[in-house]
C-alpha cells in the first residue's frame, strides 16, 4: 500500500474512532440524565399505574355457594369505579373510589386492598373476612392506612402466610367529613367521634352501614358477623371499639390501639342521651346485661400514653365479663402512633387472637 493510501486509511480510521467516541459520550450523557431524571419523574408518577382502573370482581360463584362452611356472599353490585392509588411491596394494589353512602347520605373516599389469597382459584367460591381500618387524627381527606409506609397491608399478608392472621380484605374509609386539624380551625374539638351526632353528617352510619355495603357490592365476603371487624388507632380505635359494642350483630371483633374510651367531641353539647349511646363504657355494660352476642376486643397502648389509665380502668371493669371478651397488650416503650401499633398487633398476639374467633376463607 502506498504512503498516500495508507494515510487515507489511517485518517478514515481516526474519524471512525472519533465518531464512536462521540456516540459513546452521548450514550453516557443520556444514561446519566436518565438516572437523574427517573426518580424525579417516578416521584410524579410518570411511570406508575396510579389512577388506572382496577376491578377486584372475578365473577366467583353464586351467592351462598362454595364449599360447606364458606358462608359466602358474592359481590352484589353495582361495581364501584376503583382506581389504583398505590402499590404494596409485594406488588398488590391499593385502590380508591368515591362512594355515596345510601344510608348516611355522606359521600367520601374509601381505599381497599385484597390479599393475594383472594385471587387464588381454590378460594374462588369463598367469602373473605373484612377489616375496616380507621386512622387517628382527622382521617380526612386521606386515611393514612392507605399509604405503604405504615406497612399494614404488607404485615397482614405476611401474618396470613405465617398462619398468624386471616387473609383480610382491608377497607380504609375517611373517618371525618372534613379536616378538623386544618390551620385556623375556629372550633377545636370539632370532630365527629365516628358517630351520628344530631345535626351533623352521620359518620357512624357511614362507617358501620355504608362502608360494609360498598365492600359487599364489590368483593366476596362472609355473610355473618364472623367475617367483620374493625381496627384503628387513637380516634379511629375509639370509633372501632364503640362500633363493635354498639352493633355486635354486625361486627365481631376490633383491635383498638391507644383509643379514647368515651366520646368527647364538642359537637355533643346538648345531646347527652346520644353521647351515652356512643360511649364504650355504657355500651359494654349494656351488652353484659343483655348477655350477648360475644365480642372480642383487642386493646393495646404504649406504657406511658396518657390514654392508658382510662383503658386500664375499662379493661378492669368490663373485660372478660360475660360476652365482652378482651385481650390487653401494654407496649413497653410504645408511643402514641400508628408505626408503633402495627408490629405490636403481631407481637401482642392481637391479630392472631381475633383471627381465631372469626371466619376465614374456605378452599
Amino acid at each position: 500500500m502506498s504512503n498516500s493510501a495508507n494515510g487515507a486509511y489511517q485518517s478514515r480510521g481516526h474519524r471512525r474512532a472519533k465518531r464512536a467516541k462521540r456516540w459513546f459520550l452521548v450514550a453516557v450523557c443520556i444514561a446519566v440524565l436518565g438516572a437523574v431524571a427517573y426518580p424525579v419523574l417516578n416521584y410524579f408518577d410518570v411511570f406508575s399505574d396510579k389512577g388506572d382502573p382496577i376491578s377486584f370482581d372475578d365473577g366467583g360463584g353464586k351467592n351462598g355457594g362454595g364449599k360447606p362452611g364458606a358462608k359466602a356472599l358474592m359481590p352484589t353490585g353495582p361495581k364501584a369505579d376503583f382506581k389504583i392509588s398505590g402499590t404494596v411491596q409485594d406488588g398488590s394494589k391499593i385502590a380508591v373510589t368515591t362512594y355515596q353512602g345510601k344510608k348516611s347520605g355522606f359521600t367520601g373516599k374509601v381505599w381497599v386492598w385484597a390479599p393475594e389469597e383472594y385471587k387464588d382459584p381454590k378460594y374462588k367460591d369463598s367469602g373473605f373476612p373484612v377489616l375496616i381500618a380507621l386512622p387517628g387524627g382527622a382521617g380526612f381527606p386521606n386515611n393514612y392506612w392507605m399509604g405503604s409506609n405504615l406497612k399494614l397491608e404488607d404485615s397482614v399478608q405476611k401474618w396470613a402466610k405465617e398462619g398468624k392472621s386471616l387473609p383480610f380484605i382491608i377497607a380504609m374509609p375517611v373517618l371525618n367529613p372534613e379536616n378538623h386539624d386544618g390551620k385556623g380551625d375556629p372550633t377545636p374539638g370539632r370532630y365527629w367521634d365516628g358517630s351520628d351526632i344530631p345535626g351533623q353528617p352521620k359518620m357512624g352510619t357511614w362507617l358501620t352501614e355504608d362502608v360494609p355495603q360498598l365492600i359487599k357490592e364489590n368483593f366476596r365476603t362472609i355473610k355473618s358477623r364472623d367475617g367483620w371487624a374493625f381496627m384503628g388507632s387513637s380516634t379511629g380505635g375509639s370509633a372501632g371499639l364503640k362500633s363493635v359494642l354498639q352493633k355486635p350483630d354486625k361486627f365481631k371483633a376490633v383491635i383498638a390501639s391507644g383509643p379514647d374510651i368515651v366520646p368527647d367531641s364538642l359537637l355533643w353539647k346538648g345531646h347527652e342521651k346520644e353521647r351515652a349511646d356512643n360511649n364504650s363504657k355504657v355500651l359494654a355494660q349494656r351488652l353484659i346485661a343483655k348477655g350477648g352476642p360475644e365480642v372480642y376486643l383487642g386493646l393495646q397502648v404504649g406504657a406511658s400514653e396518657p390514654v392508658k389509665p382510662p383503658i386500664d380502668a375499662f379493661v378492669a371493669k368490663y373485660g372478660n365479663k360475660g360476652p365482652v371478651k378482651t385481650k390487653y397488650h401494654v407496649i413497653q416503650g410504645g408511643e402514641h402512633n400508628a408505626a408503633t401499633y402495627v408490629p405490636n398487633m403481631e407481637s401482642g398476639g392481637l391479630i392472631q387472637w381475633i383471627s381465631e374467633h372469626m371466619q376465614g376463607p374456605v378452599a
